[in-house]
């Protein structure tokens, strides 16, 4: 291979990394060198953590993804983590599920779901934790909790929004751009806001 191939090459997988929905159109001639450098990322990290990945995953070289025993991190089939984002379990990934670049993303102890068919998009964050909030007790030290979040199937979850511990959003839902989400979610609910309030209903559109 020549050095501008290995220029390109090096390239593309910076493209994948960002945008990893363009892995599934590869053609056959990119998949000769993408699938086993997919393999070998997904094998590395399934020896350092207790991660499973179905079949078909892509995983960005830069994603940052910590399961020590007891916070494991399932990710289904046909499923991408993409560029500089962060995971840590426990999370269970459905299938054809989308986490885009640069999302931050903690299961505390009680841990999150995502259902299958959702896409989340860029700098989303969702933690299944909080601290408390005792006046007499400097916040560092607070003991925290965790409910969990549950994110059913078939949501979109717009850019730079915010899901807060204890969280249920419903199947079908949309939750706009930018927004908080603060309390759980009826299924075909389109929200948006800080904090987050239906707008709409997805049947709606149709």
């Amino acid at each position: 291979m020549s050095e501008k191939q290995l220029d390109y090459q090096q390239q593309h997988k910076k493209r994948l990394a960002w945008m990893p929905w363009l892995y599934y159109r590869l053609k056959a001639k990119h998949l000769v060198w993408a699938q086993p450098w997919q393999q070998e990322l997904q094998q590395t990290l399934t020896e350092l953590e207790t991660i499973v990945f179905k079949n078909n995953c892509f995983v960005a070289p830069d994603a940052q993804l910590f399961a020590e025993p007891g916070r494991d991190i399932t990710i289904g089939n046909n499923s991408f983590i993409a560029a500089q984002s962060f995971l840590h379990g426990p999370i269970t990934i459905g299938h054809d599920v989308a986490i885009n670049h640069s999302c931050s993303i903690d299961g505390g102890k009680n841990g999150i779901v995502i259902g299958n068919n959702t896409r989340i998009a860029n700098g989303v964050k969702i933690y299944a934790f909080n601290h408390g909030m005792h006046p007499d007790t400097p916040i560092w030290k607070q003991n925290n909790s965790s409910k969990g979040v549950h994110i059913g199937e078939d949501v979109w979850i717009g850019a730079n929004a915010c899901i807060v511990d204890g969280v249920t959003i419903g199947d079908h839902a949309v939750i706009g751009m930018g927004s908080v989400v603060t309390k759980s979610v009826t299924d075909w609910a389109i929200m948006a806001g800080n904090p987050a309030k239906i707008i709409g209903d997805r049947r709606d559109k149709a």
